[in-house]
């Protein structure tokens, strides 16, 4: 998987970038191995300069992958959590799509078996 990372009013240190890495390798469990058009950008920022406290860091991911694009956001007090958020939340996108998918497939499955067996479509 080819990733990008932004940073905006934040230094990208490596402790950041390792603590990044650990997450999209969490994520890349969840996609096929032979699919080598994946990629994911991610975007990191301080939403302000001046505050001290409250919902200041945001993080965000934009995937492309061959069934489209997943995209999740995160806005908390520590930038680590934002990342955590933003992980759970594609990782649910990513097994709802493979529900989905594999839904259809069974569908037109029993759909096909009917035809074949000559009864009408339900």
């Amino acid at each position: 998987m080819r990733t990008s990372i932004k940073t905006t009013r934040l230094l990208l240190t490596s402790a950041i970038s390792d603590y990044i890495d650990k997450k999209i390798a969490d994520i890349e469990k969840f996609i096929s191995a032979e699919d080598e058009s994946v990629s994911a950008n991610i975007e990191i920022e301080k939403t302000t300069a001046h505050h001290h406290s409250g919902d200041i860091f945001r993080a965000e991911i934009n995937m492309h992958i061959a069934g489209g694009n997943l995209r999740a956001e995160a806005t908390k007090e520590d930038l680590h959590a934002a990342l955590d958020e933003i992980k759970d939340e594609i990782i649910r996108e990513l097994s709802t799509q493979k529900n989905k998918r594999e839904t259809l497939i069974k569908k037109g499955g029993r759909v096909f078996k009917r035809l074949l067996r000559g009864f009408p479509k339900k």
